[in-house]
């Protein structure tokens, strides 16, 4: 079982940040399992339970991201605000690393973070108190409509909140002409296209 000093774990690697504002930058990713949100077109679907999931205390996770030599920690899932992050993320910055989150935005605020990416789902409502904290809204872009649902959430944030609309990557040769147009239309917005996938990394 979780505890405040374990977290339910897929897989923790270095990479370079594949989406949004921090594309290119080299960063310690933490995947932990665990998600109450189901996307269909989730391509870490073996992320959901956390049941499958090995636990790894807070300490182990801290060595390996200094021990990386990387200056940011990429906090992911699955949905990790299913957990309390406060434990980790305390650790983490004691040690002088950036911390990021990236989350549907469906569970509590916890943790201190110095990056909070949001990308709201259809499926499940994003909670008020994570509109405040988003640093940058991404929204992956199913179909049409998901333009004009993008455009309700970034009503709720800061004018200082950087905006992205990524095409779904399965469907981004059918979408990615809508959401150039839409970009052309509304420049506040961003495109966001999953380098990672394109060069090969994880």
């Amino acid at each position: 079982m979780p505890t405040l000093n374990s977290y339910p774990i897929m897989e923790r690697f270095p990479t370079l940040q594949g989406e949004g504002v921090w594309t290119g930058h080299a960063s310690w990713f933490i995947r932990l399992g665990g998600c109450d949100v189901g996307c269909a077109f989730c391509d870490v679907k073996e992320s959901w339970s956390v049941d499958a999931h090995p636990h790894i205390n807070v300490d182990t996770l801290v060595q390996e991201a200094v021990e990386s030599g990387l200056p940011r920690v990429i906090v992911t899932g699955g949905e990790p605000t299913m957990h309390d992050l406060g434990p980790l993320t305390k650790a983490l910055r004691s040690k002088g690393l950036a911390t990021h989150i990236e989350t549907s935005g469906t569970g509590p605020v916890s943790g201190q973070w110095d990056w909070v990416t949001l990308s709201p789902k259809k499926i499940k409502a994003c909670r008020d108190e994570w509109y405040q904290k988003a640093d940058e809204l991404k929204v992956v872009v199913v179909n049409s409509h998901d333009l004009i649902w993008a455009e309700e959430h970034a009503e709720k944030l800061s004018s200082s909140t950087a905006l992205y609309l990524q095409p779904e990557w399965n469907r981004r040769e059918r979408m990615m002409k809508k959401v150039l147009a839409h970009i052309q239309e509304h420049p506040q917005w961003r495109l966001s296209v999953q380098v990672h996938k394109f060069i090969g990394l994880p």
